[in-house]
């Protein structure tokens, strides 16, 4: 065996492990004390104790399941962008994406819930993924009058903080009675998903992994230029459409049930390209979803217990612990370009 794949078969083992520690950590943190021991007779039906098994089946195990799923969706959509791009700060939140998909979400809730209609979750599924569309839409749209990189960044930025603004606003004048909640998605977190929920994100999460798999070979190519990747037969007009349709539901399904999670979207591709040497999709997809997963795990874990019984905002955690990846990106970019 080779260095190369020495480092990839690490890599993965690394990353196995990192996500099985905090799968158990996550079981077990929490404001009510269950033991390892008493979890595994929970997990295998063998404790009596209902209100435990409630706290863990019902709340504890949703929800990190629900975490380390989106989270890998939210990494996932970052590389797809940061590929499309060709820009290693290019992501979701940066760009306006997942803005988007948060005001699309908070209008329907709030215009279906304030007239007694209940929400399925592949309906917010929907209502994120438009507008994440949308977003996007505006986004390309820029791209296609502005040369420099940065300047688009900073439009997707601009779209970003007007599309948040709004929904402000929407959640600032909606009923409290009937908008149970809507504050604390607006401001990114986990809580509150269910088992229901989990399985509309697996089938998406399961969907988006599988899609980025296909595209994985026309990834690369179109990594090593677009005339390249022309002459090695890859339609660059539908191979665009398919990653920016990709990337904006992997975002969407994050926002519809999490609300906007900030900066993994482009930390987390960095962390897995620096551990495994490489920008190859056939290992970065499975890489970054695993980081991804692995880094709200860790981002939810500390938001619930670091200030308990007060619970953070998990995107105040993910920005704290992302935003420095991003700072050394941008030095070690621009000291290349020195």
């Amino acid at each position: 065996m080779d260095n190369r794949k020495t480092r990839f078969l690490i890599g993965y083992i690394v990353l196995a492990v990192l996500l099985a520690a905090l799968f158990v950590i996550n079981l077990w943190a929490g404001s009510a004390n269950v033991g390892f021991k008493e979890i595994w007779d929970i997990i295998l039906g063998r404790s009596a104790d209902s209100t435990a098994a409630k706290i863990i089946l019902d709340m504890r195990l949703p929800r990190l399941l629900a975490a380390a799923l989106l989270g890998g969706c939210l990494a996932v959509s970052g590389f797809l962008l940061q590929t499309f791009f060709a820009n290693p700060i290019a992501g979701p939140f940066v760009l306006g994406v997942s803005s988007g998909a948060k005001l699309a979400v908070a209008l329907v809730m709030i215009l279906c819930l304030e007239n007694g209609i209940v929400l399925s979750s592949g309906f917010m599924v929907a209502a994120a993924f438009a507008g994440s569309l949308v977003s996007m839409g505006f986004v390309l749209l820029i791209a296609g009058r502005v040369k420099k990189m940065a300047t688009l960044i900073i439009c997707g930025i601009m779209i970003g903080y007007i599309c948040s603004a709004i929904t402000e606003f929407l959640v600032t004048f909606a009923a409290d009675s009937n908008i149970v909640n809507l504050h604390n998605w607006s401001m990114g977190s986990f809580s509150g998903i269910g088992w229901d929920n989990v399985k509309v994100i697996a089938i998406t999460a399961a969907f988006g992994l599988i899609c980025a798999f296909l595209l994985a070979k026309p990834m690369n190519a179109y990594q090593l230029g677009e005339n390249y990747a022309r002459s090695m037969g890859v339609p660059i007009r539908a191979f665009r459409v398919a990653l920016i349709i990709l990337s904006s539901l992997l975002s969407a399904c994050v926002a519809a049930f999490a609300g906007p999670i900030s900066f993994v979207g482009i930390a987390v591709p960095q962390l897995a390209k620096a551990l495994f040497n490489t920008s190859k999709p056939i290992h970065m997809v499975p890489a970054c979803f695993m980081a991804g997963a692995s880094f709200c795990l860790l981002s939810d874990v500390l938001a619930r217990t670091l200030f308990a019984p007060t619970e953070l905002s998990v995107s105040s955690v993910t920005a704290v612990l992302g935003a420095p990846v991003v700072i050394y990106v941008l030095i070690k970019r621009r000291k290349g370009e020195a």
